[in-house]
C-alpha cells in the first residue's frame, strides 16, 4: 500500500490565512435576493458567485428536525416550495428584464415565452433571468459564476446565461455524479447534477487544483528495485511525415512510422540516471521511460466529477436541510476560482454550504436567503464551525417596529424568527394540524439526564387573550410538557398573567430552583435580552450542531 493523499487534491494558497482582524466582516442577509442585490451589493464587488437555485421540480422541501431522544422527526418544516406559477410576480420579472437594457437576454426570454407559453417553467425562467442580470452586474471583471442545476431546466438556464454573460464567456458544463445508482423502471438512472461555469471576461481567476489519481490509474504503477513507484511511458512518437528522431540509439531503432520523441542528449541523460528500462540484451525499451509517482502534482481537474459523493443520511455533515451539498464540492469551486480575501456570494444560500467553504478557505462572503429557517440554521452552523467568525445578519428584526412589520407581511416567517429568538426548534410549519397552536419546542434536562420539553406559542397579532393561555396549558397537559412559553407582540393583560401563574411551578432537582410552568414573554423583552427561564437547555436540539473547523490554514482540500 502507498499513500498519495498528501500529494494530491491540493491548491497553492498564497501566504497564510488572513487573520480575522484583517478581514472585512462577512454578511448574511434575510430577504429576496433581487432586492438585497440591488440595495446592498455594489457593482463589480464580488469575485465568485455560486448559486444553487430551486430547480422548478414541483416539490416541497422540508427541513427535518429530530428530537434529542433519537426518535422519529418531531417536525418537518416546509423550507421552500419549489413550484412556480405564471402570475403577477412572473409578469413583473419578465417586465424588469425587458427594461434592463440587456436586449440579448430579453430576446432569449421573449423567445422562450413564445415557445413555452405562460406556464410554470416560464415563470421560473423569468424569475431567474432578472436575477442573473443583477449577478452579472455585481461580478468583478475577473470573476466567475457557477450555477448548480439539474436536467429539469439546465438547457434553458444555459441559454439565459449565454444571453446575460455572452456565449463566448461559457467555460464548462461540469457534471457532478452525486450518487452511484438510482433505480428506474423505464429510463436511465438520474445520478448527476449540472454545474454551468461562466466568467465575466476573458481574464479570470484560476488556481490549478489537482485531484488524486483513480485506483485504475494507480494500478499502472509498479515498484522499481529501490521501492519507488513508477509507470512506463513511450519514448517514441509518430514520425510518418517527418524524419525527426529516426536514428539508432544504443542498438535500438524505432519502426519506420515512428521516431525517438527526444534528443539523443536527453535520452543519454535519462540512461545515466537509470530512468530507461532495458530489454534482456541490455538495449533500451522504446516504451521504457520511467515516470515516478513521487513528485507528480496529481491529475488536473476534468469536467466530470465522480470523486465527491453526496451527503449520506447518516453523515455527520448532514444538518437536515433539503438539497444540502457536501462542503468538499464547494471547497473545490472556491479554491479554483477565488483567492484568499476574495468575496464569495451565494444568493440562494439555503443551509450555507458555500459560505462555510468560503470561510474555511479564508474568503469573505455574502449569503442571502428568503426564509428565516435558513438564516437561523446558517447563523448557528457558522458559529458552531467557526466560533470566532465575525458574522453580521441583516434583514432580520432588530427592534419592535421591524418585528411588527415582519408579522404583518408574513406570519410564518415571523413565527420562525421568534422561535429562533428563544432557541427553540420550529414545530408545525405552515400546515398546522392538531398541534394546539404549538410553534416551537425547547428541549431541556431538568436533572441533567432525562430530556423534557417546553412548548412555545408565538402570537404576532394585536388581539391576545386569556383563552390563548388556556390553549397552551391544554397542549402542555396533552403533550406531557412540564413547561410552556407564550411569546406575544402585545403586553399581556393581568388576567392572562394570573391564568399563567395558576398553572404552577416546576422544580428542578439539579438546580434546586423552581420555575414558572407557563412563562409569558413580550417581543420588547426579547429585544432587551430576556429569555425563558428554563434549566439546562439543550443547545443542539433546534438545529444539528456543525463540527468545529480548525482555525489553521488549510493547504489541502480533503
Amino acid at each position: 500500500m502507498f499513500e498519495t493523499r498528501s500529494r494530491f487534491d491540493r491548491v497553492s494558497l498564497r501566504g497564510r490565512r488572513p487573520s480575522r482582524s484583517n478581514r472585512a466582516l462577512s454578511q448574511l442577509y434575510y430577504g429576496d435576493n433581487l432586492d438585497v442585490l440591488r440595495e446592498h451589493v455594489a457593482d463589480e464587488s464580488v469575485d465568485l458567485i455560486y448559486l444553487d437555485p430551486p430547480f422548478n421540480s414541483n416539490a416541497n422541501y422540508n427541513v427535518l428536525f429530530r428530537s434529542p431522544t433519537g426518535g422519529q422527526s418531531d417536525a418537518q418544516i416546509e423550507a421552500f416550495e419549489d413550484t412556480w406559477h405564471w402570475n403577477d410576480k412572473a409578469e413583473d420579472a419578465f417586465d424588469r428584464v425587458a427594461h434592463s437594457g440587456n436586449t440579448k437576454a430579453f430576446d432569449l426570454l421573449n423567445a422562450m415565452r413564445a415557445f413555452l407559453g405562460e406556464n410554470d417553467m416560464m415563470a421560473y425562467l423569468a424569475m431567474m433571468a432578472v436575477r442573473l442580470i443583477e449577478l452579472h452586474r455585481v461580478l468583478k471583471p475577473t470573476g466567475s459564476l457557477y450555477l448548480h442545476c439539474d436536467p429539469t431546466a439546465s438547457h434553458y438556464l444555459k441559454l439565459l446565461l449565454d444571453g446575460v454573460f455572452g456565449a463566448d464567456k461559457y467555460r464548462n458544463e461540469i457534471v457532478w455524479r452525486r450518487t452511484t445508482s438510482h433505480n428506474s423502471s423505464n429510463r436511465y438512472g438520474k445520478i448527476a447534477d449540472t454545474i454551468l461555469f461562466y466568467t465575466k471576461s476573458d481574464s479570470w481567476t484560476w488556481n490549478d487544483v489537482r485531484t488524486a489519481y483513480s485506483e485504475a490509474q494507480l494500478g499502472r504503477y509498479q515498484e522499481d528495485q529501490n521501492g519507488k513507484l513508477f509507470r512506463a511511458e513511450n519514448l517514441t512518437a509518430d514520425r510518418r511525415n517527418s524524419n525527426s528522431g529516426k536514428f539508432e540509439w544504443r542498438g535500438t531503432t524505432p519502426p519506420s512510422t515512428r521516431g525517438w520523441a527526444y534528443s539523443i542528449e536527453q535520452l543519454e541523460q535519462w540512461w545515466s540516471e537509470g530512468r530507461i528500462l532495458k530489454k534482456r540484451d541490455g538495449s533500451p525499451r522504446m516504451d521504457g521511460l520511467k515516470i515516478y509517482l513521487e513528485g507528480l502534482e496529481g491529475q488536473k481537474l476534468q469536467s466530470v466529477w465522480t470523486d465527491i459523493p453526496r451527503i449520506g443520511n447518516t453523515s455527520a455533515e448532514r444538518l437536515g436541510y433539503p438539497t444540502q451539498k457536501p462542503v468538499a464540492l464547494l471547497e473545490r469551486i472556491v479554491a479554483v476560482s477565488s483567492n484568499e480575501g476574495d468575496v464569495v456570494l451565494d444568493p440562494f444560500c439555503g443551509c450555507g454550504t458555500a459560505i462555510h467553504a468560503a470561510e474555511k478557505l479564508g474568503r469573505r462572503w455574502i449569503g442571502i436567503d428568503v426564509t428565516h429557517l435558513a438564516i437561523s440554521l446558517i447563523e448557528k452552523r457558522m458559529r458552531d464551525a467557526f466560533p470566532e467568525v465575525q458574522l453580521a445578519v441583516e434583514g432580520t428584526p432588530k427592534d419592535l417596529a421591524s418585528a411588527e412589520d415582519l408579522a404583518a407581511r408574513d406570519k410564518y416567517q415571523f413565527q420562525w424568527w421568534a422561535v429562533s429568538m428563544v432557541d427553540a426548534m420550529p414545530f408545525g410549519g405552515k400546515k398546522k394540524g392538531a398541534d394546539g397552536g404549538i410553534d416551537g419546542i425547547i428541549y431541556f434536562k431538568p436533572d441533567g439526564r432525562r430530556t423534557e420539553k417546553a412548548l412555545v406559542s408565538i402570537k404576532g397579532g394585536q388581539n391576545v387573550g386569556v383563552q390563548m393561555i388556556r390553549e397552551l396549558h391544554s397542549a402542555m397537559e396533552r403533550e406531557k410538557a412540564p413547561l410552556g412559553v407564550f411569546v406575544t407582540k402585545t403586553s399581556p393583560s393581568s388576567v392572562m398573567e394570573k391564568e399563567a401563574a395558576a398553572v404552577g411551578r416546576f422544580h428542578s432537582e439539579a438546580t434546586g430552583k423552581s420555575y414558572p410552568r407557563l412563562q409569558i414573554l413580550t417581543l420588547a423583552e426579547l429585544f432587551q435580552g430576556k429569555r425563558p427561564d428554563i434549566p439546562y437547555v439543550d443547545p443542539t436540539a433546534a438545529f444539528k450542531q456543525a463540527a468545529r473547523e480548525s482555525t489553521a490554514r488549510q493547504p489541502i482540500l480533503l
